[in-house]
Protein backbone atom coordinates (compact mmCIF):
# COMPACT_ATOMS: atom_id res chain seq x y z
CA UNK A 1 0.00 0.00 0.00
CA UNK A 2 1.24 3.46 -0.89
CA UNK A 3 2.31 5.42 2.19
CA UNK A 4 1.97 9.18 1.66
CA UNK A 5 4.06 10.03 4.72
CA UNK A 6 6.87 7.66 3.73
CA UNK A 7 6.92 9.07 0.20
CA UNK A 8 7.01 12.65 1.49
CA UNK A 9 9.93 11.82 3.76
CA UNK A 10 11.79 10.17 0.87
CA UNK A 11 11.12 13.14 -1.45
CA UNK A 12 12.30 15.63 1.17
CA UNK A 13 15.44 13.57 1.61
CA UNK A 14 16.17 13.60 -2.12
CA UNK A 15 15.66 17.38 -2.29
CA UNK A 16 17.90 17.89 0.74
CA UNK A 17 20.70 15.79 -0.74
CA UNK A 18 20.41 17.69 -4.04
CA UNK A 19 20.55 21.03 -2.26
CA UNK A 20 23.60 19.95 -0.27
CA UNK A 21 25.35 18.81 -3.45
CA UNK A 22 24.49 22.10 -5.18
CA UNK A 23 25.71 24.11 -2.21
CA UNK A 24 28.96 22.14 -2.25
CA UNK A 25 29.48 22.96 -5.93
CA UNK A 26 28.74 26.63 -5.30
CA UNK A 27 31.15 26.79 -2.37
CA UNK A 28 34.00 25.33 -4.42
CA UNK A 29 36.26 28.13 -5.58
CA UNK A 30 38.47 28.10 -8.70
CA UNK A 31 41.62 27.86 -6.58
CA UNK A 32 40.13 24.88 -4.71
CA UNK A 33 39.33 23.13 -7.97
CA UNK A 34 42.85 23.73 -9.28
CA UNK A 35 44.38 22.43 -6.03
CA UNK A 36 42.35 19.21 -6.18
CA UNK A 37 43.13 18.84 -9.86
CA UNK A 38 46.87 19.09 -9.16
CA UNK A 39 46.49 16.48 -6.41
CA UNK A 40 44.82 14.19 -8.96
CA UNK A 41 47.97 14.39 -11.10
CA UNK A 42 50.35 13.53 -8.28
CA UNK A 43 52.19 14.72 -5.18
CA UNK A 44 53.96 18.11 -5.38
CA UNK A 45 57.36 16.41 -5.34
CA UNK A 46 56.45 14.15 -8.26
CA UNK A 47 55.04 17.05 -10.27
CA UNK A 48 58.11 19.19 -9.65
CA UNK A 49 60.47 16.35 -10.54
CA UNK A 50 59.11 16.08 -14.10
CA UNK A 51 61.11 18.77 -15.91
CA UNK A 52 60.57 17.37 -19.40
CA UNK A 53 58.39 14.76 -21.05
CA UNK A 54 58.11 12.86 -24.31
CA UNK A 55 54.81 11.11 -25.08
CA UNK A 56 54.44 9.07 -28.26
CA UNK A 57 52.15 6.53 -29.84
CA UNK A 58 49.96 5.66 -32.82
CA UNK A 59 47.59 8.25 -34.25
CA UNK A 60 44.76 8.42 -36.74
CA UNK A 61 43.27 11.28 -38.74
CA UNK A 62 39.72 11.32 -40.12
CA UNK A 63 37.67 13.77 -42.16
CA UNK A 64 34.21 13.50 -40.65
CA UNK A 65 32.39 16.27 -42.54
CA UNK A 66 33.35 18.18 -45.68
CA UNK A 67 35.03 15.28 -47.41
CA UNK A 68 36.19 11.78 -46.64
CA UNK A 69 39.43 10.10 -45.72
CA UNK A 70 41.39 8.31 -43.03
CA UNK A 71 45.13 8.24 -42.37
CA UNK A 72 47.22 6.26 -39.88
CA UNK A 73 50.38 7.72 -38.43
CA UNK A 74 52.13 8.72 -35.23
CA UNK A 75 51.66 11.36 -32.54
CA UNK A 76 54.45 12.85 -30.45
CA UNK A 77 54.17 15.48 -27.74
CA UNK A 78 57.49 16.87 -26.49
CA UNK A 79 57.61 19.36 -23.63
CA UNK A 80 60.12 20.99 -21.32
CA UNK A 81 58.85 23.54 -18.85
CA UNK A 82 56.66 25.98 -20.78
CA UNK A 83 58.00 24.83 -24.16
CA UNK A 84 56.17 22.23 -26.21
CA UNK A 85 55.88 20.56 -29.59
CA UNK A 86 52.83 18.65 -30.80
CA UNK A 87 53.58 16.53 -33.86
CA UNK A 88 50.87 14.61 -35.69
CA UNK A 89 52.64 12.86 -38.56
CA UNK A 90 51.07 11.05 -41.51
CA UNK A 91 52.71 9.67 -44.64
CA UNK A 92 50.55 11.43 -47.18
CA UNK A 93 51.61 13.84 -49.93
CA UNK A 94 48.52 16.04 -49.64
CA UNK A 95 48.47 16.27 -45.85
CA UNK A 96 51.48 15.38 -43.71
CA UNK A 97 49.79 16.23 -40.42
CA UNK A 98 50.47 19.03 -37.95
CA UNK A 99 53.64 20.42 -36.37
CA UNK A 100 52.91 22.97 -33.65
CA UNK A 101 55.78 24.55 -31.72
CA UNK A 102 55.91 26.96 -28.76
CA UNK A 103 59.10 28.17 -27.09
CA UNK A 104 57.15 29.67 -24.20
CA UNK A 105 56.92 33.13 -25.77
CA UNK A 106 56.40 32.62 -29.49
CA UNK A 107 54.87 29.95 -31.67
CA UNK A 108 55.56 28.28 -35.01
CA UNK A 109 53.08 26.34 -37.13
CA UNK A 110 54.69 24.40 -39.95
CA UNK A 111 53.20 24.21 -43.45
CA UNK A 112 52.22 20.57 -43.99
CA UNK A 113 50.08 20.49 -47.12
CA UNK A 114 51.06 19.65 -50.69
CA UNK A 115 50.94 23.32 -51.72
CA UNK A 116 53.32 24.26 -48.88
CA UNK A 117 50.68 25.95 -46.79
CA UNK A 118 49.30 25.39 -43.34
CA UNK A 119 46.14 23.38 -42.93
CA UNK A 120 42.91 25.12 -41.92
CA UNK A 121 43.54 23.96 -38.37
CA UNK A 122 47.17 25.10 -38.42
CA UNK A 123 46.30 28.50 -39.89
CA UNK A 124 43.70 29.05 -37.20
CA UNK A 125 46.16 28.29 -34.39
CA UNK A 126 48.82 30.45 -36.03
CA UNK A 127 46.47 33.44 -36.17
CA UNK A 128 44.68 32.82 -32.87
CA UNK A 129 47.50 31.29 -30.85
CA UNK A 130 46.29 31.29 -27.21
CA UNK A 131 45.72 27.49 -27.03
CA UNK A 132 49.35 26.93 -28.03
CA UNK A 133 50.97 29.96 -26.38
CA UNK A 134 49.23 29.33 -23.05
CA UNK A 135 50.36 25.70 -22.99
CA UNK A 136 46.76 24.50 -22.98
CA UNK A 137 47.01 22.26 -26.03
CA UNK A 138 47.77 18.71 -24.96
CA UNK A 139 46.44 19.18 -21.44
CA UNK A 140 48.30 17.61 -18.52
CA UNK A 141 50.28 15.37 -20.87
CA UNK A 142 52.54 18.40 -21.34
CA UNK A 143 54.77 20.04 -18.71
CA UNK A 144 53.57 23.35 -20.19
CA UNK A 145 50.06 22.81 -18.73
CA UNK A 146 49.33 26.29 -17.27
CA UNK A 147 47.56 25.07 -14.13
CA UNK A 148 50.93 23.70 -12.98
CA UNK A 149 52.16 27.31 -12.72
CA UNK A 150 49.24 29.72 -12.52
CA UNK A 151 51.42 32.37 -10.88
CA UNK A 152 53.45 32.64 -14.06
CA UNK A 153 50.44 32.67 -16.40
CA UNK A 154 48.23 34.88 -14.22
CA UNK A 155 45.13 33.74 -16.07
CA UNK A 156 41.71 34.69 -14.76
CA UNK A 157 39.64 31.68 -13.72
CA UNK A 158 35.90 31.49 -13.20
CA UNK A 159 34.04 28.41 -12.00
CA UNK A 160 30.83 28.10 -14.04
CA UNK A 161 29.33 25.27 -11.99
CA UNK A 162 28.74 21.69 -13.08
CA UNK A 163 27.40 20.31 -16.35
CA UNK A 164 27.16 17.14 -18.38
CA UNK A 165 29.83 16.59 -21.00
CA UNK A 166 29.48 13.46 -23.13
CA UNK A 167 27.31 12.06 -20.33
CA UNK A 168 29.97 12.77 -17.71
CA UNK A 169 29.48 15.12 -14.77
CA UNK A 170 32.16 17.83 -14.92
CA UNK A 171 33.18 21.10 -13.33
CA UNK A 172 33.27 23.88 -15.92
CA UNK A 173 36.22 26.26 -15.45
CA UNK A 174 36.35 29.33 -17.69
CA UNK A 175 39.97 30.23 -18.53
CA UNK A 176 40.86 33.81 -19.57
CA UNK A 177 44.53 34.39 -20.50
CA UNK A 178 46.21 37.49 -19.09
CA UNK A 179 47.25 38.53 -22.60
CA UNK A 180 43.65 38.37 -23.78
CA UNK A 181 42.20 36.31 -26.59
CA UNK A 182 39.15 36.04 -28.83
CA UNK A 183 38.82 32.40 -27.81
CA UNK A 184 36.25 31.36 -25.23
CA UNK A 185 38.04 28.59 -23.32
CA UNK A 186 36.33 26.08 -21.02
CA UNK A 187 38.28 23.46 -19.06
CA UNK A 188 36.27 20.45 -17.86
CA UNK A 189 37.17 18.39 -14.79
CA UNK A 190 35.59 15.15 -13.59
CA UNK A 191 33.54 15.93 -10.47
CA UNK A 192 34.76 12.80 -8.67
CA UNK A 193 38.42 12.42 -9.68
CA UNK A 194 39.19 16.05 -10.62
CA UNK A 195 41.03 14.78 -13.70
CA UNK A 196 41.06 17.24 -16.59
CA UNK A 197 38.94 15.38 -19.15
CA UNK A 198 38.30 18.00 -21.86
CA UNK A 199 38.95 21.50 -23.15
CA UNK A 200 36.57 23.38 -25.41
CA UNK A 201 37.70 26.40 -27.46
CA UNK A 202 35.18 28.41 -29.48
CA UNK A 203 35.68 31.54 -31.58
CA UNK A 204 33.99 33.61 -34.29
CA UNK A 205 36.38 35.40 -36.64
CA UNK A 206 36.28 37.56 -39.74
CA UNK A 207 37.40 36.30 -43.14
CA UNK A 208 40.64 38.23 -42.72
CA UNK A 209 41.93 35.67 -40.21
CA UNK A 210 44.72 34.42 -42.42
CA UNK A 211 45.62 33.19 -45.85
CA UNK A 212 44.38 29.62 -45.55
CA UNK A 213 41.19 30.40 -43.67
CA UNK A 214 40.45 33.41 -45.85
CA UNK A 215 40.64 31.29 -48.97
CA UNK A 216 38.27 28.76 -47.46
CA UNK A 217 35.80 31.13 -45.84
CA UNK A 218 35.05 33.98 -48.28
CA UNK A 219 32.44 35.15 -45.77
CA UNK A 220 32.18 37.99 -43.28
CA UNK A 221 32.44 35.68 -40.29
CA UNK A 222 33.14 32.03 -39.58
CA UNK A 223 32.77 29.99 -36.41
CA UNK A 224 35.44 27.61 -35.20
CA UNK A 225 35.49 24.99 -32.47
CA UNK A 226 38.41 22.97 -31.13
CA UNK A 227 37.72 20.21 -28.65
CA UNK A 228 40.27 18.12 -26.76
CA UNK A 229 39.26 14.99 -24.86
CA UNK A 230 41.44 13.04 -22.44
CA UNK A 231 40.82 9.53 -21.10
CA UNK A 232 42.44 6.23 -20.04
CA UNK A 233 44.32 7.73 -17.09
CA UNK A 234 47.36 5.69 -16.04
CA UNK A 235 50.17 6.16 -13.53
CA UNK A 236 53.63 7.07 -14.87
CA UNK A 237 56.49 7.81 -12.44
CA UNK A 238 54.09 8.78 -9.68
CA UNK A 239 51.93 10.93 -11.96
CA UNK A 240 48.48 10.08 -13.27
CA UNK A 241 48.29 11.08 -16.93
CA UNK A 242 45.85 10.33 -19.76
CA UNK A 243 46.97 7.96 -22.49
CA UNK A 244 44.09 8.62 -24.87
CA UNK A 245 44.01 12.00 -26.61
CA UNK A 246 41.22 12.97 -29.01
CA UNK A 247 41.30 16.27 -30.90
CA UNK A 248 38.37 17.66 -32.91
CA UNK A 249 38.31 20.68 -35.21
CA UNK A 250 35.15 22.21 -36.69
CA UNK A 251 34.75 25.12 -39.10
CA UNK A 252 31.26 26.48 -39.82
CA UNK A 253 30.80 29.07 -42.56
CA UNK A 254 27.92 31.50 -43.01
CA UNK A 255 26.90 29.77 -46.22
CA UNK A 256 26.12 26.65 -44.21
CA UNK A 257 29.12 24.55 -45.22
CA UNK A 258 30.92 22.69 -42.45
CA UNK A 259 34.31 21.04 -42.16
CA UNK A 260 35.03 18.63 -39.32
CA UNK A 261 38.33 16.84 -38.67
CA UNK A 262 39.34 14.42 -35.95
CA UNK A 263 42.69 13.18 -34.66
CA UNK A 264 43.00 10.30 -32.19
CA UNK A 265 46.27 9.56 -30.43
CA UNK A 266 47.21 6.85 -27.96
CA UNK A 267 50.25 7.87 -25.94
CA UNK A 268 51.47 4.40 -25.01
CA UNK A 269 55.09 5.49 -24.48
CA UNK A 270 55.59 8.27 -21.91
CA UNK A 271 59.04 9.18 -20.56
CA UNK A 272 60.00 11.95 -18.14
CA UNK A 273 63.23 13.92 -17.80
CA UNK A 274 64.50 13.00 -21.23
CA UNK A 275 67.46 15.02 -22.49
CA UNK A 276 66.06 17.15 -25.31
CA UNK A 277 67.73 19.03 -28.12
CA UNK A 278 66.90 22.78 -27.72
CA UNK A 279 66.43 22.94 -31.49
CA UNK A 280 63.15 21.03 -31.00
CA UNK A 281 61.60 24.25 -29.66
CA UNK A 282 63.16 26.77 -32.03
CA UNK A 283 60.78 29.41 -33.33
CA UNK A 284 62.28 31.32 -36.26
Amino acid sequence: MWNRNAFSSWACGVVLVSLVALAGAQELKPEDLVARHLQSIGAPQARAAAQSRVAAGPAQFKILVGGAGKLDGKATLVSQGARLVLLLKFSNADYRGEQLVCDGKKIRVVATTANQRRSLFGELLYSQNAPLLEGLLGGVISTAWPLLDLQDHQAKLSLEGTKKFEGQSVYDLLYRPKRGTDWVIHLYFDTETFHHVATLYTISVSAGLGRGVTDSARQEQSRFRIEERFSDFQEHNGLTLPQQYDLHFTEELQNGSTTMWQWNAQFTDISDNVTLDPRNFEVK
